[in-house]
This record gives C-alpha cells, sequence and structure tokens, in this order.
C-alpha cells in the first residue's frame, strides 16, 4: 500500500471520528437553539389558575410549568434508587421528581397527598400491597391513579391544541410522566418537560413519545375544585 493511499484512509479515519463526536453536540446544539412558538401565534388563549397556593404572585399552572423548568435546567442525573427519606438529592431524578418538584414550586406537597389518598382509598384504587410513603409518589401509576381521581381530565388527541395548556400533566402509556411546557412546534403542538436521562430535559416530543408510548393521561390541577386531599408544602 503505497503512501498516498495510506494517508487517504487515515484522514477517512479522523473525519468519521470527528463526524460521530462532533454530530451529538450539533444536534442538541440545534435543538437548543431551534425556533419554538407560544399560544399567541396560533391564536390561542393560554389558560391561568384562579389559585395562587403559595402567594407568590403566580398563578399555579404558571407556578408548576416554572418549577418543572427549573428542575429541567437543574438537569438531575436519571437515577431512580429508593431513598430512606423518600426525596432524592436535588441533583437526582426520575420522571415523576420532575412532578412533585414542580408542585413544590407551586406550593404544593404531593408527597403527603398521595399518601393520604392511598390510605384513604384502601388499596382499591392502588392495589399496593404495602404502601411505602417513600416510593409511592415516585411511582407513575401512582401518581395518575391520583390525578384521575382529583384533577380535571382532559383530551388525549395531541390535534386539540388548544386544549393543552402551560402546566398540565401527562402519562405516556401508564409509565411515563410529564409536564406541558409553554413552548410549540410549528404545529402548535406544545413542548414537554420530563426526564428520561435525555440530553434536554424541555424538548418537542410530544407526538414522537405517543407513537411510542400513547397518551394515557393528561390532567390540569384545579386546587380550587378539591376539599379535604389538600396539603400545602412546609418547610
Amino acid at each position: 500500500m503505497n503512501w498516498i493511499k495510506r494517508h487517504k484512509i487515515f484522514f477517512a479515519i479522523v473525519i468519521f471520528v470527528v463526524l460521530a463526536v462532533s454530530l451529538p453536540f450539533i444536534f442538541i446544539f440545534y435543538q437548543q437553539h431551534k425556533p419554538y412558538y407560544t399560544a399567541e401565534d396560533f391564536g390561542l388563549v393560554t389558560i391561568y389558575s384562579h389559585v395562587d397556593a403559595n402567594k407568590n404572585g403566580v398563578d399555579d399552572y404558571t407556578d408548576i410549568l416554572l418549577g418543572a423548568r427549573a428542575d429541567a435546567l437543574a438537569h438531575p442525573t436519571y437515577d431512580g434508587r429508593y431513598w430512606d427519606n423518600g426525596y432524592p438529592p436535588d441533583n437526582i431524578g426520575v420522571c415523576t421528581d420532575v412532578i412533585w418538584r414542580a408542585f413544590k414550586n407551586a406550593g404544593y406537597n404531593l408527597r403527603a397527598m398521595v399518601d393520604h389518598d392511598i390510605d384513604i382509598s384502601n388499596d382499591e384504587d392502588y392495589h399496593i400491597e404495602y404502601p411505602d410513603s417513600n416510593i409511592d409518589f415516585r411511582r407513575v401509576g401512582n401518581l395518575e391513579v391520583f390525578f384521575s381521581k382529583y384533577a380535571i381530565n382532559l383530551t388525549l388527541e395531541i390535534d386539540q391544541i388548544e386544549e393543552w395548556q402551560p402546566g398540565d400533566i401527562v402519562v405516556f402509556n401508564h409509565k411515563h410522566i410529564g409536564i406541558i411546557s409553554d413552548r410549540r412546534n410549528k404545529d402548535g403542538e406544545p413542548y414537554v418537560i420530563h426526564n428520561s436521562g435525555q440530553p434536554l430535559r424541555e424538548e418537542d416530543v410530544l407526538q414522537k413519545r405517543n407513537k411510542l408510548d400513547p397518551i394515557s393521561g393528561h390532567f390540569r390541577w384545579d386546587a380550587s375544585l378539591i376539599e379535604d386531599i389538600l396539603v400545602y408544602w412546609e418547610e
């Protein structure tokens, strides 16, 4: 093999390696900077809650959205291990941790509310043989049962774009959960804030995820319709 041929092979390998290393970063950069749209771009009305549980001057739906976004920006390492005190460290989390942290930001103790409902339901709804406060609120199935009972149940049809509002909760195939963003794609479909260990935690995946894991739940938390189950966050 002459030196010209060897050099061609060498440069081809170098180019391949550079592309292989660079493409994931290029993709992430593109996803971070690609244009997104808002409800106003489609003539949609954004719904705001009449409740401000933590009395910070921000309505509950917006607080839930901002709490989920804060978790996304913190980019906790995906780790679903059991924690003796129930709550994982701030730099650790799974999809369900996005939800209770979002609710904490709005002033609600989701863990306490789920525990209480499991207790008063006598396992009839949750089918839990041995309740465990340290993990029950971090299971998608339990959260789906809880929200189906106490939140507003909404459409599962993605093309009804006006029905998908910032701060809504979405469940995919009873096994993955996220919060609906105020950002939308070119078709008006909302982004999802979620954690499955992916590089970007707020992304345009509602349609894509639905094809793999059909949406099984879409909920909106309206505390004004709830009485006995409400528990507020206390530091």
